[in-house]
């Protein structure tokens, strides 16, 4: 199976729900969580995306199923929350993924509408996920909940600054939720993730290289490169797994060094 497999299998016998399932880093940790012995419920708001996403698991050997969901939406969510029981009995590892960006346009030109479209899609939507898939895990008294951040929640930046707003707060809602089931073997942790090839970043990778200077995006960072799908999905998988069973209430940076940096990085006199 693809997304970095390294021949693992830390997830045998467990049931995951994957949010924004369809395509990014949440299709590549449904595979990898797949590939280490996870049955996974694959949602998104795509169809055929997800089905897609679920058909790669199966074909690989896997079990999966999918689920037409919007996460911006309590109703859409209330109704996965138990299709999702309905389907797997229960599970102990939940990826909130789901998120989107916001407009690069300068502060003084945004509008409150593009900063509701964040917030909502970003903070709304993990909070809805925690608020109706939570419960599963805090009745079986343990589990692994990982929610999608940003290494732009960490450092700002003029161009994006409603979408690090969003993901700061997504952050607290981590470390507010691993409270929230204090006195369980709960753990909830949120990926601070760097720049990676998605669906949600195509149009700035397509613009580099255009460009031609794609190999200038990841060049801040110390490893100065960006970050692969299978990276990120290495790090879900690694809070899904037991391999992080004393790790909760943190923002795992998985961003090549980028949050550690000066903003001008490194000069080379």
């Amino acid at each position: 199976m693809s997304a970095g497999n390294t021949g693992c299998r830390r997830l045998e016998g467990r049931k995951a729900v994957v949010t924004g399932g369809g395509s990014g880093i949440g299709r590549a940790s449904a595979l990898r969580f797949a590939s280490e012995g996870a049955e996974v419920f694959v949602t998104g708001r795509t169809q055929d995306n997800i089905a897609e996403t679920a058909e790669m698991i199966r074909a690989a050997g896997g079990v999966a199923h999918f689920h037409v969901c919007d996460v911006t939406v309590e109703d859409d969510v209330a109704a996965m929350s138990v299709k999702a029981r309905e389907t797997l009995g229960t599970y102990e590892i939940l990826f909130a993924n789901a998120g989107n960006t916001d407009s690069m346009a300068s502060l003084f030109d945004q509008t409150v509408e593009q900063w509701d479209h964040s917030w909502r899609g970003n903070v709304i939507s993990a909070f809805l996920t925690l608020k109706h898939c939570g419960p599963v895990l805090r009745d079986a008294g343990k589990g692994s909940i990982i929610l999608m951040s940003s290494a732009g929640s960490l450092r700002a930046n003029a161009g994006t600054i409603a979408y690090g707003c969003a993901k700061a707060a997504v952050n607290m809602l981590a470390m507010g939720a691993a409270n929230a089931f204090r006195g369980t073997q709960v753990r909830v942790n949120a990926i601070a993730s760097g720049l990676v090839e998605t669906k949600l970043t195509k149009s700035a990778f397509d613009y580099a290289r255009n460009k031609g200077v794609e190999h200038k995006m990841g060049g801040i960072t110390p490893l100065r490169r960006t970050g692969m799908l299978e990276e990120a999905a290495g790090v879900a998988a690694f809070l899904a797994s037991d391999d992080s069973g004393f790790i909760t209430g943190q923002v795992i940076a998985a961003d090549g060094g980028l949050s550690s940096t000066h903003p001008f990085g490194k000069v080379d006199l």
